[in-house]
């Protein structure tokens, strides 16, 4: 659907889709990676790095990371995202459509500003990574992206009441997903600017 491939000489496997929910807190959450406890695939990239927040997985962190050769890894930006669909298989990465991502390293696939994803839901700027195999070893978690809540060309639809649209952002509800990571849409576009200024990234950390 016109999403632009970018051919990465790594190797590493994932998938993604969606977003969750939660009201942000003050509590310590999600932390930004140890100084020299994760590094990129290769010298001066950048990688996305995903910290699961066990007590409250909307309230999540998404990382975009810079690689230092030698050094501890640069955080270039933070977001709250969420990745699962809240219920009570919401953090079993085994789960279709459901559960949160699996733990692991994913490659990106590619990256677009204006995906139809028609019925999947997924619209606008998206950062689509590899399917994975979950930790039962039988289980594949498909269709997996980065993204927020839009239409493909990146404008909010019109609210309506009583109507949850998968086409406009309605608030912490939204960090709900399939499995996805989701963002709210004002920090997808920055993620999209900074990528676009610093690099885009080659992989995707998910972790505990």
């Amino acid at each position: 659907m016109g999403i632009r491939q970018r051919l990465v000489p790594l190797a590493a496997v994932l998938a993604l889709t969606g977003g969750l929910a939660a009201v942000q807190t003050t509590t310590a959450l999600a932390a930004q990676p140890a100084s020299g406890q994760t590094k990129g695939a290769a010298a001066d990239g950048t990688y996305l790095y995903f910290n699961k927040n066990q007590s409250d997985p909307g309230n999540s962190r998404l990382h975009l990371m810079k690689s230092v050769p030698d050094a501890k890894d640069e955080v270039l930006a933070t977001y709250r995202a969420g990745s699962g669909d809240g219920g009570a298989n919401g953090k079993d990465e085994c789960a279709s459509s459901q559960g949160w991502l699996p733990n692991g390293t994913y490659q990106v696939l590619a990256h677009d500003a204006h995906y139809n994803g028609g019925d999947l839901g997924v619209n606008g700027k998206v950062i689509h990574v590899e399917d994975k195999v979950c930790e039962n070893g039988r289980t594949t978690r498909a269709e997996l992206f980065v993204h927020s809540e839009m239409w493909p060309e990146g404008s909010q639809a019109s609210p309506r009441p009583g109507e949850d649209s998968p086409y406009r952002w309605d608030g912490s509800g939204d960090y709900r997903s399939l499995g996805c990571i989701k963002l709210k849409p004002a920090d997808i576009d920055n993620l999209f600017s900074k990528a676009g200024r610093y690099g885009w990234p080659d992989e995707l950390k998910v972790v505990s």
